[in-house]
């Protein structure tokens, strides 16, 4: 029986976790849970699994919450309690933003695996988690569909050995086909109006820009030790081929099936075992036609931009996704248009002299910077 800490388990990807456990009790136990305001939920969720301890956002959160023989804690350093727990052996880290980054080192220092959903820690510190990961003889394990996609056609080949190159697939979002001079008049709930997967806000915005995918190239060269020129990514619409290894004999493995995050979720919490789902199967018969071509990288630059920053490397990844986080926060609350958003990330990347990763503090200094200054940016460009 795996015991699991749940970090973001009143979010989407949470959610989808703890409805697989729920369904196979006899393979998990739940000892932490950590969540931000959504209280009714995860009261629910509290009478389910009966973990031992909880975390929410605040003082006032966690006043609300107080139950008879739960202890229930808050803040970053709740998170970082209910990652470490005693006794956990998979963290399940689904929370959004770099405050997803010291618990998951916690937990990693006290010798969990990790069920990874928080790009943000692998885009941001990447280079430090896989590094301590690899120290203290931790599998980190992707929870993203490609990324999930990867691993599994990898299986033992980690590192790079007899592959020439990876191929991420992108759905190209609500708003590949349309003209870039469009781009303006976008509406957020436009752009939240995903053509294949059902996601949260800032995902959905960030795959309509492509910069999803410009992170996912980032969070692949940490998890699979790939250089960036051997990464790629293909335009697939259908949904259905969720990413690809191509070796060095030519021959290409890759990883189909119905588009539904319980599939890529359930491999990383059972691994290196399969669960019984009981899923819709893929029909081979039904498909028509697969489609693959090559990303519009001056009419969506936000890709192109992940590349230049995993490239330069050191704190400007970190200067990438913190920017982006700011502009498309200010793009839901219209502030800026849709077509705005990659001109804040250049802004910001432009100031910014990146620096090596010697400590996470490098990072989320970095982090914060670049949220001030592309805070600065579009306060500017409003007047």
């Amino acid at each position: 029986m795996k015991r699991l800490a749940v970090l973001g388990s009143t979010g989407s990807i949470g959610v989808n976790a703890l409805e697989i456990v729920g369904r196979f009790r006899e393979e998990f136990e739940v000892l932490a849970l950590a969540a931000g305001t959504n209280l009714p939920l995860l009261r629910e969720q509290i009478k389910a699994f009966k973990p031992r301890l909880v975390s929410v956002l605040d003082r006032e959160h966690a006043r609300a919450l107080k139950e008879k023989g739960l202890e229930v804690v808050y803040g970053e350093e709740g998170l970082i309690q209910a990652a470490a727990f005693p006794g956990v052996d998979l963290l399940v880290s689904a929370v959004v933003g770099s405050v997803g980054i010291r618990p998951l080192l916690a937990a990693i220092e006290a010798g969990s695996d990790v069920a990874l959903a928080n790009k943000e820690s692998m885009v941001i510190a990447g280079e430090i988690i896989v590094k301590k990961a690899h120290e203290k003889g931790t599998a980190i394990l992707p929870i993203d569909s490609e990324h999930s996609a990867i691993f599994q056609a990898l299986g033992s080949k980690m590192g790079g050995e007899g592959i020439k190159r990876i191929i991420l697939t992108a759905s190209g979002g609500p708003f590949y086909n349309m003209p870039a001079e469009a781009f303006k008049k976008v509406t957020p709930r436009e752009a939240l109006a995903h053509p294949v997967w059902q996601m949260g806000p800032k995902i959905s915005v960030d795959s309509a820009t492509l910069m999803n995918k410009g992170l996912e190239v980032i969070e692949a060269h940490w998890f699979f030790q790939i250089p960036p020129e051997r990464i790629e990514v293909v335009i697939h619409p259908q949904g259905v081929v969720h990413s690809l290894v191509e070796y060095v004999d030519s021959s290409i493995i890759a990883q189909l099936s119905i588009p539904d995050m319980r599939i890529p979720i359930a491999y990383a919490l059972s691994y290196p075992q399969r669960l019984a789902m009981d899923l819709p199967v893929l029909n081979l018969r039904e498909l028509n036609h697969l489609t693959f071509d090559p990303p519009d990288v001056e009419k969506f630059p936000s890709l192109k931009l992940a590349y230049e920053a995993l490239e330069t490397g050191g704190t400007m990844p970190a200067v990438l996704n913190a920017a982006n986080e700011v502009a498309v926060g200010a793009f839901l609350q219209g502030k800026i248009g849709f077509d705005r958003i990659p001109h804040v990330v250049v802004s910001t990347m432009q100031g910014h002299k990146a620096t090596p990763l010697r400590e996470v503090k490098d990072a989320l200094e970095a982090d914060q910077w670049a949220k001030e200054k592309a805070l600065a940016f579009i306060q500017k460009e409003s007047r």
